[in-house]
């Protein structure tokens, strides 16, 4: 998932029909000693899947498969007829047995198991089997219900499911875990107008009656949560690079966008797929490997085994896509690509090792983009991608381990965010290069082979590696990965008679705690005649001597961590300012920004309106587009978030100017995007936003710079919540300019939340409390960010409250990202004491609040209480 081998002969069992049982027992979740069932009292029924009931029925359930059937009308609104076999093998039938269903018990309508009929028992979102039913060795339980529609993500014309992690249970009963592995049979009844696509390829189709039926063949064995079908009006392409049959579902109506995508889509999967196989040594372990386009999806991508699922605006990129929205695409096309071995293949046994598939797939999608993209700078692409998003988080009172503890995987969705996607790519870069590349990838096919087709844990993995490698991993691997946070570093540099007699490094924890983070990085010697002498430092204690240094030339400055591996806040030297964009390795100034920033927000060394001085001083001299863009997105959040209102009228037409002119004189044609867009997110003065109106107004953009009509529409919204006094409504005209259906229903849910007037964006906030006009996530979150922007601070920061109120109601009934989306978009602008107390008076007033959202809470709010301070300051 990304905001993704043996021949078939090995595994003869996938390719029999689900009847005779088409998976083998699913290992037990790691630590659980097997025992007789009759020795281990019954489960307790509660709500989620809690980890006794996991461990009790990983324990007693073996040979899994679903038979489901779905008869989907053409009305959203109306309930989806559905029929369910599951067959499976019982070691013990001593005891009742639970299967997963949160829905409503009205939605049960009847229930036999093994032939004869079985009283509905539907309690806290669990269907009790009752021990008298069942027997030891096979079982049939047959059941009619109404599907669930929460997951379903179900629209005028199309729906898609999205199951992780715990959501497959939202829709049909099921034995919701991962390591209870299954293979399904689907048949899907639909409007003959529609296409579908699956996990199991298409065995055939028949009509009738403007209906048509789908008949998919038993997938192959995965985990619920990777079971997957989207259905409805779609485009269907079919295409064969290096000889592997692929298909694509779509709903994009823009041609030239698809001209331009679809070449690089089809081929940098199947780039991908030939570099895993050579990778791990495994051939593409599964039937078949096809994907879907869908708008506004909520996550990038979602890596269902055969029919993976991918938000069309990450794929589908027009004529003026600068190079880091390319590197993104194949980046996300990668990741997914990469799961079907990490995360697909082999299976975490209980989320709480979810980040395992991660980590892996962003650390492959890296190694990947890096082959398929040989332009780009993979060093640089890592250091901007991972260490600004991973501090994000690592730097709050709310940070969380890359493994954290899970009770219970109805809090499974709040184990995922920066953590995990950014800051274990980077212990993961750290371990390969403690244990050498060879070694590593040695380790990561034994583990592969060994798990194929089952579970494993983390603890799985490092048992393997530890065999590979003389350091201790144990050691390394408590405070990495089973502890939060980061070190903060400093040294002592003497000199003598101009040569450098001692340089010791000394990390500390930012909490004042004792651990240490054993690593490698660099530090690199800057001298006045833009001489450098870069070393490495083997950071494998709390202090550490750098030999290498003693007896160079004492330097003008020296730069910490230079080719951007290592971990941690670095100090930095006030002389680095001037200097910064001398730097002649990219990786170097990416990470000197990066420290700049990092050093900023604890208040030390640098100001933020003095580093955004030394910003608008580089603007003009960053030649590296993927660092224009670290710079100009770390300027725009110094100017809205750090700066008072006084100083952004102060220097703002100043930073206006200093970006039009770096746009004039840059020649690349993306770095003229990125300076353009912020331009756009910073215009304050009259002269700007009238420039930006004409722009717009003419559809002419600025000499050099190519704009879509995806740029006009954000350029469109920028000057709404500017209340520019255009002759005609501005977002009116805007959205008569747009052809797809699509993205003009996003434009209109958008309208109210950029309303003039203060009522209308009351009532639309106020709406938002109903889980109906929430469904459409990624529209939701737009709209917030535009309703609590800065400009409309005075009268948004009255939401506050009942926006903290509804956020475990929107863990519940959210996709996992939503609730740190939320309260991104919710929190992300605001900078008053005032919005500071709110948020610490909700959580004083909810002392035993879920610490899982306290946790996210925390992390959301971070900048806000950063920028009381320095804002005060």
């Amino acid at each position: 998932m990304t905001f993704s081998a043996f021949p078939r002969a090995v595994y003869p069992l996938l390719s029999l029909p689900l009847s005779l049982a088409a998976c083998t027992r699913a290992p037990l979740i790691s630590g659980v000693t097997p025992v007789a069932a009759a020795a281990t009292a019954a489960p307790a029924v509660v709500a989620g899947v809690s980890r006794e009931l996991a461990e009790d029925r990983a324990r007693r359930v073996s040979r899994l498969g679903y038979e489901l059937s779905l008869n989907v009308p053409a009305d959203k609104a109306a309930p989806i007829a559905a029929t369910e076999t599951i067959r499976f093998r019982l070691s013990d039938a001593g005891q009742p047995l639970q299967l997963d269903f949160k829905e409503r018990t009205a939605n049960l309508r009847a229930l036999r198991v093994n032939g004869r009929p079985v009283p509905i028992d539907h309690h806290d979102e669990h269907l009790v089997l009752p021990a008298a039913a069942l027997q030891t060795g096979p079982n049939t339980v047959e059941i009619n219900f109404t599907a669930g529609n929460q997951s379903l993500n179900r629209n005028d014309d199309y729906l898609y499911t999205l199951l992780v992690p715990d959501r497959a249970r939202t829709v049909f009963p099921v034995f919701d875990q991962p390591n209870l592995k299954a293979a399904f049979t689907l048949t899907l009844t639909l409007p003959d107008t529609w296409q579908a696509l699956a996990n199991g390829p298409l065995q055939d189709s028949t009509s009738a009656n403007g209906r048509k039926t789908y008949r998919f063949a038993p997938s192959d064995t995965i985990s619920t949560y990777l079971f997957s079908f989207a259905a409805g009006r779609f485009s269907r392409l079919v295409r064969s690079p290096a000889g592997r049959p692929m298909q694509l579902l779509h709903r994009e109506t823009d041609q030239s966008k698809l001209a331009l995508s679809l070449d690089p889509i089809f081929q940098i999967h199947a780039d991908a797929l030939r570099f895993l196989e050579g990778y791990t040594g495994i051939p593409y372990p599964f039937q078949k490997f096809d994907f879907v386009a869908l708008p506004d999806f909520q996550y990038g991508g979602m890596e269902h085994v055969g029919a993976i699922d991918y938000k069309a605006s990450s794929l589908f990129l027009d004529e003026g896509a600068t190079q880091d929205q390319k590197i993104a695409r194949s980046n996300l096309l990668a990741h997914e690509t990469a799961h079907m071995w990490f995360g697909d293949l082999v299976t975490m046994q209980w989320f709480n090792d979810v980040w395992m598939k991660e980590v892996f797939a962003n650390f492959m999608a890296d190694k990947i983009t890096q082959v398929a993209l040989p332009e780009s700078n993979y060093d640089l692409k890592f250091v901007i991608d991972h260490y600004p998003a991973a501090y994000g988080v690592d730097r709050t009172s709310g940070a969380n381990p890359i493994r954290q503890n899970l009770e219970n995987l109805s809090d499974a969705g709040s184990l995922y965010g920066g953590i995990i996607y950014h800051k274990a790519p980077i212990m993961m870069r750290q371990l390969e290069r403690l244990m050498g590349e060879e070694p590593f990838r040695d380790g990561l096919r034994a583990y592969l082979r060994q798990y194929a087709h089952g579970n494993a844990t983390w603890p799985d993995l490092i048992r393997i590696l530890d065999e590979r490698t003389p350091a201790d991993l144990q050691a390394w691997n408590q405070v990495w990965v089973n502890q939060p946070g980061r070190p903060v570093f400093n040294y002592d540099l003497q000199t003598a008679q101009g040569k450098i007699t001692s340089l010791r490094l000394r990390q500390q924890a930012e909490d004042g705690s004792e651990r240490i983070w054993p690593q490698l990085f660099e530090v690199l010697l800057v001298y006045p005649n833009g001489r450098t002498r870069e070393l490495t430092v083997n950071q494998n204690a709390r202090e550490v001597a750098v030999p290498a240094a003693v007896g160079e030339p004492a330097p003008a400055f020296i730069l910490f961590n230079s080719t951007g591996l290592g971990y941690g806040v670095f100090p930095v030297s006030p002389q680095v300012l001037p200097a910064l964009t001398g730097l002649k390795d990219p990786v170097a100034r990416a990470a000197s920004y990066v420290n700049l920033y990092e050093n900023m927000l604890r208040g030390e060394v640098v100001k933020p309106l003095e580093l955004l001085t030394t910003y608008r001083q580089a603007l003009t001299r960053e030649p590296e587009e993927l660092n224009l863009k670290l710079l100009t997105g770390q300027a725009s959040a110094i100017f809205w978030q750090f700066l008072t209102p006084a100083q952004r009228q102060a220097v703002g037409p100043e930073l206006e100017k200093d970006l039009w002119a770096a746009l004039a004189q840059n020649p690349a044609p993306n770095a003229k995007k990125l300076l353009f867009k912020t331009y756009q997110s910073i215009a304050l003065s009259q002269a700007a936003q009238t420039r930006l109106y004409r722009i717009w107004d003419t559809q002419q953009a600025p000499a050099g710079v190519k704009l879509t009509e995806d740029d006009y529409t954000s350029l469109a919204l920028a000057l709404a919540v500017r209340d520019y006094p255009a002759p005609a409504p501005i977002l009116a005209r805007q959205l008569t300019r747009i052809p797809n259906p699509d993205r003009r229903k996003r434009m209109e849910f958008l309208l109210p939340a950029l309303s003039l007037d203060v009522a209308t964006r009351d009532a639309f906030f106020a709406s938002l409390s109903d889980e109906k006009n929430r469904e459409k996530e990624a529209w939701v979150t737009a709209a917030l960010g535009y309703l609590h922007h800065p400009l409309r601070a005075a009268t948004s920061e009255k939401y506050l409250p009942q926006s903290l109120a509804l956020l475990e109601e929107i863990q519940q009934t959210g996709d996992i990202f939503f609730p740190y989306s939320w309260l991104q978009s919710t929190l992300g602008s605001y900078q008053t004491p005032t919005a500071a107390r709110t948020v610490r008076e909700f959580l004083a007033a909810h002392p035993s609040y879920n610490p899982q959202l306290r946790a996210k809470l925390l992390q959301a709010a971070d900048d806000v209480f950063r920028a009381e301070k320095l804002v005060r300051e």
